[in-house]
C-alpha cells in the first residue's frame, strides 16, 4: 500500500504536486488563521483528490476544529481522525491532534500528565500513527532546541507502529527510521517541500 504524506500546507495546498498513491494522509495545519472557510476550502480539495482512501488529523492552526468538535466529521466524514482509528485494507491507522503548548493556538496541552493521558489512548497494534506534532528528539529541532513531546516518545515505545507521520515543526521535514515529518511549508511558510511517499 502506497501512503502519500502531507502536513502543514497552511492554505497553500493547491500549490502542492501530489503523487499518486492508495492513501492520502494529512497530519494537520491545513489552515492559516484557522477559520471555517479555510477548513472548508481545504476539505473540498482534499476529498477531491483521486486517492482511494484519505486520512486527516487537525493541527494547531486548525482552530475552528477545536472550537467546534463536530466540524471535523462534518467536513471530512470518516477520513477525520480525532483520538480514533480506522482500518484500511488490513492496515490500522490511528490519529490525534495534540502537541505540547505552543503559543495560544489550538490542541495545546501542558507537558506531562495531560499529554500522557491522551497518548495512553493509542491502542497497541496500530500500524500507522498520525499525530500533528513530533515525539521528542525526532525531526523536532528548532535552532538548538528539541521541541517534540516526551510523552509521545514514551507511547511510541509501547505501541511500536510501523510508521509515525507528523508535521508541526517545519524545520524537521524528512525521514528518520520509521518517522516521517511531512511538513510541506518551510520555516518561512513556503510550500516547497515535496509530499513524502511510503510503501507498507
Amino acid at each position: 500500500m502506497r501512503l502519500v504524506c502531507l502536513s502543514d500546507t497552511h492554505t497553500l495546498h493547491e500549490r502542492v504536486e501530489v503523487p499518486d498513491g492508495d492513501v492520502l494522509i494529512h497530519a494537520g495545519d491545513f489552515c492559516g488563521r484557522g477559520d471555517t472557510f479555510e477548513a472548508f476550502t481545504f476539505a473540498q480539495w482534499f476529498l477531491g483528490q483521486p486517492h482511494r482512501h484519505k486520512v486527516v488529523v487537525a493541527g494547531n492552526h486548525d482552530v475552528c476544529l477545536e472550537k467546534d468538535s463536530s466540524l471535523g466529521r462534518k467536513l471530512f466524514g470518516g477520513a477525520y481522525l480525532f483520538e480514533s482509528g480506522v482500518e484500511i485494507e488490513g492496515l490500522k491507522f490511528w490519529g490525534a491532534p495534540w502537541q505540547p503548548e505552543f503559543y495560544d493556538w489550538a490542541f495545546n496541552l501542558p507537558r506531562g500528565p495531560r499529554l500522557r493521558e491522551k497518548w495512553a489512548k493509542i491502542p497497541v497494534g496500530v500500524d500507522v500513527l498520525i499525530t500533528h506534532g513530533p515525539p521528542h528528539g525526532v525531526l523536532d529541532r528548532v535552532g538548538d532546541r528539541l521541541t517534540g513531546c516526551e510523552e509521545l516518545k514514551k507511547a511510541l515505545v509501547r505501541v511500536k507502529p510501523k510508521l509515525h507521520i507528523f508535521g508541526h515543526i517545519h524545520e524537521g521535514y524528512g525521514r528518520e527510521g520509521g518517522s516521517v515529518n511531512a511538513s510541506i511549508c518551510t520555516a518561512a511558510y513556503r510550500p516547497t517541500n515535496s509530499p513524502i511517499v511510503e510503501d507498507l
